[in-house]
């Protein structure tokens, strides 16, 4: 039953850490509701990647709030420049 609570919780802090880091970054994002949730998840361990950079410890870890909206805010940086560059046009 434990395991239910920690999907439950991991959801709500993803979608939280998602929201702000979409609010964060200027311009419109493309993504949905379940995307934002996964940038936020995704984001937790960036977040806790970049702090094993600075601090040590173990590499891959999830992190507290500040470092996991700026792992998200880096995953939604990146997403974007990466998923932006097929819908430009040449003329």
């Amino acid at each position: 039953m434990g395991w239910i609570w920690a999907i439950i919780v991991w959801t709500v802090f993803g979608l939280v850490c998602g929201l702000l880091a979409r609010l964060f970054v200027p311009g419109r994002q493309a993504i949905g509701l379940a995307m934002t949730v996964l940038l936020g998840i995704v984001g937790s361990f960036v977040g806790g990647f970049i702090a094993y950079l600075f601090t040590g410890g173990e590499p891959l870890q999830a992190s507290g709030f500040i470092m996991s909206l700026l792992g998200a805010i880096v995953v939604l940086v990146l997403y974007i420049s990466f998923a932006g560059r097929g819908t430009r046009r040449t003329i």
